[in-house]
């Protein structure tokens, strides 16, 4: 069983997407670590950022195995590694070996120690639309922009980054706009819209839970 979790930033698609995995025993794609991980790769190899030859022999030879191995580096989630994973993206044809591995993924999933998945949860923007299309399940979380606003403000006190709420709202309408204004960033036309705005995350998991039972029931049959 495949299922994806599309939706904007800060919505709740990383806390919902995990909880389901470890819910049905799936195994868990975060579809945005791909290129984290080429990213960190030519940190480790010294390969300049520039070299699209690299970049690109990287993003082929990346199995899930590989990439799980790497988030566990302290610098998979730094700066530095951010910067690597905006450089790599940029690569056209770094995207499209990133994609194919993310799509033939699904056809053969695994866990983290390489053993079979009877299935996958997905969990990045455009999963329902490009990466998996023909998924059993897609559902697409959203919020309004000020709760999600709020919910990433908060995540920066946490953490002591200095922020103010005005500002992260500015910046989070800002990447609305450049999101959806890529057709592929839209719901994919059989996915199930929720909007978390007045709900808590287990309010949203029983609910989406609900749906997933339902569905398997029909698959079944």
């Amino acid at each position: 069983m495949i299922i994806t979790i599309d939706g904007p930033a800060a919505a709740g698609k990383g806390t919902l997407a995990a909880s389901l995995a470890k819910r049905y025993r799936l195994t868990y794609f975060d579809t945005g670590m791909v290129y984290r991980a080429v990213g960190l790769q030519m940190l480790l190899e010294n390969c300049p950022l520039e070299d699209k030859i690299s970049a690109e022999n990287f993003a082929k030879q990346l199995t899930f195995q590989r990439m799980m191995e790497l988030s566990k580096n302290p610098n998979f989630r730094s700066l530095e590694g951010s910067h690597a994973a905006s450089a790599v993206a940029a690569i056209p044809p770094v995207r499209a070996a990133l994609l194919k591995m993310q799509q033939d993924f699904s056809k053969k999933p695994v866990f983290a120690d390489g053993t079979p998945a009877d299935g996958a949860i997905y969990d990045g923007r455009d999963t329902g639309t490009v990466i998996c299309p023909d998924a059993d399940i897609k559902f697409f979380i959203t919020a309004t922009p000020e709760v999600r606003a709020m919910r990433r403000f908060k995540e920066y006190e946490q953490k002591g980054q200095a922020s103010s709420f005005e500002e992260v709202l500015e910046q989070t309408i800002a990447r609305d706009k450049n999101d959806f204004a890529r057709e592929s960033s839209q719901p994919a036309k059989d996915a199930v819209i929720i909007d978390t705005s007045d709900f808590s995350i287990e309010q949203v998991f029983e609910k989406v839970c609900e749906i997933i039972d339902q569905r398997q029931k029909t698959l079944e049959k």
